[in-house]
C-alpha cells in the first residue's frame, strides 16, 4: 500500500518534514486551499505544491479535494462552464503525474459535524456529530455554529467565502431529488471519464459524512446500494471509489469489509478510521483502534489485504492529543500513532495471507 498523509500545504501547521519522519510514510495528499469550487488548478501551482513535497523526500500521491462546483450538482444551466474548468484541472494534474483526485458530490455540505472540539475522557479533543443538535436549525446556523469552532484554521467546505452567498447556495438545491441528484453526478461523470482516461487520473467519490439527510438535501453515497449504482456509470476504473470508513462506519448498518470484498477493483484510494456510537445518529471519531470504537479495523484491513488494495491509504481524522493546537481532525500526534497501528494490521494480514 501507499502510505500516506493528508497535508494542507505551506498554511499546514504541521511541517511537511515533521511527517516525513512517520515510519515507512511514502507521501501525502496535498491540497490548494486557495481554491474554490469551479478554479481551474494551474499547472505552475500543482508543481509548486508538488516541489515542496518532494523537497521533503515524498510523493504527491494525490489532491484531497478539487471541489465539484454546486452548479455541476444541481444541474443549473452555469454547469457546462464548471465541468470544462473540472476537466482542464484534470488535464494539468495528470501532465504534473498527480494520479488520483478524491472529492465529493454532496449538495451544501461537505461533511459536517457538531462539534469540534469534544473533551474525551482522558482529556483529549476529537469530532462529534450529534442530529438532535441540527434538528430545529436553520443551514445558516449550522454554518455558523460550525465555523466558531475551527480554531482560525481553514477548513475545505467551510471556508467564509461560501457564507456570503450560502442563501443562494441553498436555492439552488430546493426540490432537487435524490434521483436528479444522481442524474446530474451521472451527466458529470460521463462528461470527464474520456479526460481521465487520456490523463490517466484517477477519481475516487468519497461518501457522505454523515451518511443520511441533512436538511432534505438528498444523498447518493451513503451506502453500498448507492455505490454499486454509481460504479454502473461506466465500468472504467478511472472511475471509482474513496472508502472512507469513518464515513460509511457512522451507519451501523453499513458493512464496510462487504463493501470492500464486492468492490475492491474499484477503490482508487482509502480513509481509515474509527467511530464510536453514542445513540442514534450520534457518533463521535476516536482513535483508530478497534477497541476505541465500534469499528472493527482489523477486520477492514483484512478485506483490503484479500482483494489486493495496494493504493492510497491514510490514517484519517485524529484527535488532538498531548496539548497540540492543530486543524480539527489533522493533529500530527494521533494520525501518526494511528498510522503505526495500520501498518500493524498489514503486516499481520499480509503474513496470515501467505500461510
Amino acid at each position: 500500500m501507499k502510505w500516506s498523509f493528508r497535508w494542507y500545504g505551506k498554511d499546514d501547521n504541521i511541517p511537511i518534514e515533521h511527517i516525513r519522519q512517520i515510519p515507512q510514510m511514502h507521501g501525502v495528499v496535498g491540497t490548494l486551499l486557495n481554491k474554490l469550487p469551479g478554479d481551474v488548478w494551474e499547472i505552475e501551482e500543482i508543481e509548486a505544491l508538488k516541489k515542496q513535497v518532494n523537497e521533503a523526500g515524498l510523493e504527491l500521491h494525490g489532491i484531497e479535494s478539487v471541489s465539484v462546483h454546486d452548479a455541476i450538482k444541481a444541474g443549473t444551466a452555469e454547469r457546462d462552464k464548471y465541468i470544462e474548468n473540472y476537466i482542464q484541472t484534470i488535464r494539468n494534474l495528470g501532465q504534473c503525474g498527480v494520479k488520483v483526485i478524491c472529492y465529493s458530490f454532496k449538495p451544501v455540505f461537505g461533511w459536517l459535524k457538531t462539534d469540534l472540539n469534544y473533551q474525551f475522557e482522558d482529556g483529549s479533543y476529537g469530532l462529534v456529530f450529534d442530529q438532535s443538535v441540527i434538528d430545529g436549525m436553520e443551514p445558516t446556523e449550522v454554518f455558523n455554529h460550525v465555523q466558531k469552532q475551527t480554531g482560525g484554521f481553514k477548513l475545505s467546505g467551510w471556508e467564509k467565502e461560501r457564507l456570503d452567498k450560502f442563501e443562494r447556495l441553498t436555492k439552488m438545491y430546493e426540490g432537487i431529488t435524490e434521483e436528479q441528484l444522481f442524474e446530474n453526478y451521472k451527466y458529470f461523470i460521463e462528461s470527464i471519464i474520456d479526460a481521465c482516461e487520456e490523463a490517466d487520473v484517477y477519481l475516487a467519490v468519497h461518501q457522505d459524512d454523515p451518511p443520511w439527510e441533512i436538511f432534505g438535501w438528498p444523498r447518493i453515497t451513503k451506502n453500498a446500494e448507492d455505490l454499486r449504482r454509481i460504479l454502473s456509470i461506466t465500468d472504467s476504473k478511472h472511475h471509482g471509489l474513496t472508502i472512507c470508513t469513518g464515513s460509511l462506519g457512522a451507519d451501523p448498518n453499513n458493512d464496510i469489509p462487504a463493501i470492500i470484498r464486492e468492490m475492491g477493483d474499484r477503490i482508487n484510494f482509502v480513509h481509515f478510521r474509527n467511530v464510536r456510537y453514542l445513540g442514534e445518529k450520534h457518533f463521535a471519531e476516536v482513535a483508530h483502534y478497534s477497541p476505541e470504537g465500534d469499528l472493527d479495523m482489523a477486520e477492514i484491513m483484512k478485506a483490503l489485504v484479500e482483494v489486493g488494495y495496494d493504493g492510497i491509504i491514510r490514517p484519517d481524522h485524529g484527535r488532538a492529543i498531548w496539548g497540540e493546537v492543530c486543524r480539527p481532525g489533522y493533529g500530527l500526534y494521533d494520525r501518526a500513532i494511528g498510522i503505526g497501528y495500520m501498518q500493524g494490521l498489514y503486516e499481520m494480514c499480509k503474513k496470515q495471507l501467505a500461510e
